[in-house]
């Protein structure tokens, strides 16, 4: 069945990006863009990324994983190490960000490299996590195929009485933080008529060079 949808439009005009207006840090635009984010009202998870890195079938993959930590050099997310998605960025180490905030009119694509971060900064993240979090990492073989919801389940409970009578559960050594480390940032803010900014930084001997792109 065909499906129009030439009629959805919207008309941006919340807000602009010049270059005179922003600093020549790409870490400080994000952190400023972020901040209004995060205290949006009609905003329930600004952490909330899209990553995209290449398979070992030759297709790109795209998933939403949340953001935990904004470093002075990358930004860190937490997962299985032994997922899809770690499998992938394991062969090819780079891969891409993208933030999207409707409600500001604000998307940010974001070039980077990844790597492990240290065990020591995996621990003393996982320690802060909700007990029940810490449980479903044990739990779960993030991307295998299971055959039942009730199977997942019935691991959980087993990890549960596992870990009873233990008050620190430790973390698994299957489990942990990756640094995304960017080559470049793109910052796009809707404007009027599909005349969109576009902003795009570069890393060109350690110094950041901003270039604008037609929308």
């Amino acid at each position: 069945m065909k499906t129009e949808l030439h009629d959805l439009r919207k008309n941006y005009q919340k807000s602009e990006l010049i270059e005179s207006d922003v600093p020549n840090n790409p870490f400080l635009l994000f952190k400023d863009w972020f901040e209004m984010a995060k205290e949006h009202p009609k905003i329930e998870e600004a952490n909330a990324m899209s990553i995209a890195t290449l398979g070992s079938d030759g297709f790109p993959k795209n998933r939403i994983v949340l953001l935990k930590e904004i470093l002075d050099n990358g930004f860190v997310f937490y997962t299985n190490y032994e997922s899809e998605k770690s499998k992938a960025i394991g062969n090819y180490q780079k891969g891409c960000l993208h933030f999207f905030w409707p409600a500001l009119e604000k998307q940010i694509i974001i070039k980077v490299t990844i790597s492990k971060i240290s065990k020591e900064h995996s621990e003393n993240y996982f320690k802060k996590r909700p007990r029940e979090s810490q449980l479903g990492a044990w739990a779960s073989e993030q991307s295998s195929q299971i055959a039942s919801r009730e199977q997942l389940e019935s691991k959980l409970k087993t990890v549960r009485e596992r870990f009873e009578n233990t008050s620190k559960i430790p973390m698994p050594e299957f489990w942990g933080g990756f640094i995304c480390k960017p080559y470049s940032f793109e910052f796009w803010q809707g404007r009027p008529n599909r005349l969109h900014d576009r902003l795009l930084f570069e890393q060109v001997n350690s110094i950041w060079e901003m270039k604008r792109l037609q929308p």
